[in-house]
């Protein structure tokens, strides 16, 4: 039997049903309605019932971390290990994500800029100087006694594991759900959505009520992993606001008030709203270039004037140590031996509070990032998208991570800044850093330059809003990416600014932290078998090219005459 006869083309068409007019014309109201009661419930819970659900979601929290931390740590590992996988595999990675004739539609500058803007910019301006903070005083060195917390021998530990969680781990988890999405989207011609990528191991039953549950799962894991990200956001906004002068936005324990939360997310959520209706062609690619152009200016004020050596060599020995200690770190659980204050328990713990928690809020977040890089990379090759979407995005994060989080650390360790940067907020600390560096040459100069990280933030925090109320929109659409109705649009950002007002008035940042860890374990069940059904259709679209079967939508309807394809043309 030939080749060809062994393998035929692969299914193109997956059939979700949407209503044909009313409110929910052109949605999937299977998708769009219990997604938004699952939220609608969270939101009134959280506000209604603050100490109840606080206790409920803490308790159930616990649980997944101590029984799914080796799932979340491994997980990632094997995302990581796909990425690399398809970056080297040379039949793979010269597919097109898209028909033969398909060219990007951005260029690589607008590509890189709304990658990074709507991937994981805005915790840039908390994390890059909050972080490696935070571990020179506290990681599994220091802990294990191989280092001495907050001294010059934990330098290098604290980039370690800094880059570890924002580096190739981080972006393979958006890279393996966008290049799903690209790859079942643009070349088999099937719905841009999250079920479309999970058809080479379950058909057309994915048209049905497990497409249905898995769609829903996706928009909750979004919803709450931007929640998380809007959380830090608005924390570090109001921290910026209360420095430029405008009073009431803290309460008394240093922490967003009420009225700065409702502040914060009326601004935020209301520009949001506006750029989202404009599409993605025109306001979310400007004010992806705006915050592009704006981070690069912050990042050449702290290169030049910050710790310049200092940050270099913290960005290349770093790095350095990742690698090479990336397999281990990818791969190691740490155990507890349940003796409270223990080294093991200890360990454990931070692995909890570290890694675990950050692989979940990738997890949550891979399918806004993953959807929106799908979106703006049609026509690129695997290997292209692969590599784009894995390298230089980290990079970016090394490099603020080296020059932001290292001049903080050398102002603390050499320039006698007594604990001012160390003592502050982590949404503050970038904010403390600036005022520590430039009020003594210019009071104008640092308030200006405070101004301008405030601004960073909004227009960060507004690409990440607004794509992600698109993305959900595209969801419940069953994959259509054209306009969608006002209403919907305006819901969801309501919604989303309701879920970080709920939250973080009730609980905090902790609490929304709680929330997305659980809603992430679902999908990170998805993502693992969207990464095996992903594999299986490259490799079988690999054997089809040498067999000269189609492999694009374009190609097979017209060698077929039929788009209709069913399962006996499934991967």
């Amino acid at each position: 039997m030939s080749e060809e006869n062994k393998l035929g083309p692969p299914m193109t068409e997956l059939d979700i049903r949407t209503s044909t007019n009313g409110f929910y014309n052109g949605f999937s109201t299977s998708v769009a309605v219990p997604a938004k009661i699952v939220i609608s419930i969270l939101v009134v819970w959280a506000i209604f019932w603050p100490v109840q659900s606080g206790e409920v979601l803490n308790n159930l929290n616990a649980v997944i971390l101590d029984a799914f931390a080796a799932w979340y740590i491994w997980v990632v590992a094997f995302f990581l290990t796909t990425c690399i996988a398809l970056a080297l595999w040379p039949a793979a990675g010269r597919l097109n994500l898209g028909i033969e004739d398909d060219k990007p539609e951005f260029n690589n500058f607008s590509w890189f800029s709304m990658m990074f803007g709507a991937g994981i910019g805005v915790g840039m301006l908390t994390w890059a100087v909050a972080e490696p903070v935070s571990h020179f005083g506290s990681n599994p060195q220091t802990i294990m006694g191989l280092a001495t917390a907050q001294s010059e021998d934990n330098v290098r530990n604290a980039y370690q594991w800094s880059f570890l969680h924002w580096g190739f781990s981080a972006w393979a988890c958006y890279a393996i759900c966008g290049l799903s999405l690209a790859f079942f989207s643009y070349r088999r011609g099937l719905p841009l959505t999250i079920r479309s990528g999970l058809t080479p191991l379950f058909g057309t039953a994915l048209a049905g009520p497990l497409g249905h549950v898995i769609d829903v799962v996706a928009v909750v894991a979004t919803i709450l992993g931007v929640a998380q990200t809007l959380g830090f956001g608005v924390d570090q906004f109001v921290a910026g606001l209360t420095r430029i002068g405008i009073g009431g936005m803290v309460n008394d324990e240093g922490g967003a008030s009420t009225v700065g939360v409702i502040v914060s997310l009326l601004v935020i959520m209301g520009l949001s709203t506006l750029s989202a209706l404009s599409g993605v062609g025109k306001g979310i690619k400007w004010l992806s270039n705006l915050n592009m152009v704006l981070s690069i200016i912050l990042l050449g004020f702290f290169i030049i004037f910050g710790a310049t050596w200092f940050g270099f060599s913290a960005m290349f020995l770093g790095l350095w140590d990742y690698v090479i200690a990336l397999p281990w770190m990818s791969v190691n659980v740490f155990q507890s031996d349940g003796v409270e204050g223990s080294e093991a328990f200890l360990l454990a713990q931070w692995q909890g509070w570290w890694p675990v928690f950050y692989w979940a809020w990738w997890i949550a977040f891979a399918p806004f990032v993953g959807l929106f890089l799908a979106r703006i990379s049609r026509g690129r090759t695997i290997r292209e998208f692969v590599l784009g979407a894995l390298i230089v995005p980290a990079l970016m994060c090394f490099v603020w991570f080296a020059w932001a989080g290292g001049t903080a650390i050398y102002l603390e360790l050499y320039e006698g800044a007594n604990g001012v940067i160390l003592d502050a907020a982590n949404g503050d600390k970038i904010f403390a850093m600036t005022e520590f560096m430039l009020s003594p040459v210019s009071e104008a100069l640092a308030y200006g330059f405070v101004l301008l990280i405030v601004v960073l933030l909004l227009t960060f925090l507004v690409t990440s809003a607004d794509s992600a109320v698109l993305i959900v929109n595209t969801i419940n659409a069953a994959g259509d990416e054209g306009p969608k109705a006002r209403p919907h649009i305006l819901f969801w950002g309501i919604a989303l600014a309701m879920v970080v007002a709920g939250l973080l008035i009730s609980g905090g940042t902790s609490a929304i932290q709680t929330a997305m860890v659980i809603g992430a374990l679902p999908f990170s069940v998805v993502m693992a078998l969207m990464t095996v059904a992903l594999l299986k259709a490259i490799y079988n679209d690999t054997r089809r090219v040498k067999a000269g079967v189609p492999t694009t939508f374009d190609n097979i309807e017209g060698a077929t005459g039929n788009s209709n394809l069913t399962d006996q043309f499934a991967e």
